[in-house]
This record gives structure tokens, sequence and C-alpha cells, in this order.
């Protein structure tokens, strides 16, 4: 199994920026890929972004493209997302989650692992 662990998120002010981390522990030499997803009140869980765990190929979502930036320590074996610009509609609880098998890197059946979420507000 592998442990997935976020932090960092909070309550700041439209245009201000955050950095989110995940610190992966257990099995992590299994992990192929790890996302982020976010899911605000009354919608689905969405992906946000995704990384491949062995090199830098990152992709992300058309909401987030030039705002957010994807990174990973292979040697902590965490995960980051440095969030800048930050408007009200990225409020939302957001997770990590890994996939140690492939798949598709925005459906979240794909992954088998997931933190339990932390709290990005951002207030207008």
């Amino acid at each position: 199994q592998v442990q997935l662990v976020e932090s960092g998120g909070g309550l700041v002010q439209a245009g201000d920026s955050l950095r989110l981390s995940c610190a992966a522990s257990g099995r992590t030499f299994s992990i192929y890929v790890m996302g982020w997803f976010r899911q605000a009140p009354g919608k689905e869980r969405e992906f946000v972004s995704g990384i491949k765990w062995n090199d830098s190929t990152a992709s992300y979502a058309d909401s987030v493209v030039g705002r957010f930036t994807i990174s990973r320590d292979n040697l902590k074996n965490t995960l980051y997302m440095q969030m800048n610009s930050l408007k009200p509609e990225d409020t939302a609880v957001y997770y990590c989650a890994t996939q140690t098998r492939g798949g598709v890197w925005s459906r979240s059946s794909d992954y088998d692992y997931w933190g339990r979420g932390t709290q990005v507000t951002v207030s207008s």
C-alpha cells in the first residue's frame, strides 16, 4: 500500500499563491503516476494535474494551465503543486492520488491510493 498525506491548504485572497504538498510513504517504489484532484461542494471530483513519477512528464486541466505547476521530489517521496493567481473558483478540497499500474491520468477510478485532502479556500 501507499499512504498519502496532503498539506499546505488554507484561506487566501484572489490572486494569492499556495503550495500544496503530498507526502507518500509505504510502497513508494510502486508509484507510476501521481495526480492532484479537487472537489468543490456539490460538484464531482475533477482532475487538476498529474506527473509521471520517474520523469517530469506532466499534464494539466485547461482551467489551471499557466497558473498551477506540479512537481515531485523523488528523494523525499513528496509531490507538490504550486498554485498562483488563485481564483474563487479554485476553492475546493484538494486530493493527491497515485497510480501504480498506469491508466488515464484524468480518470479518478484509475488511481489506486488517495489522501484525505486539504481545503483550499479563495475569497474574492
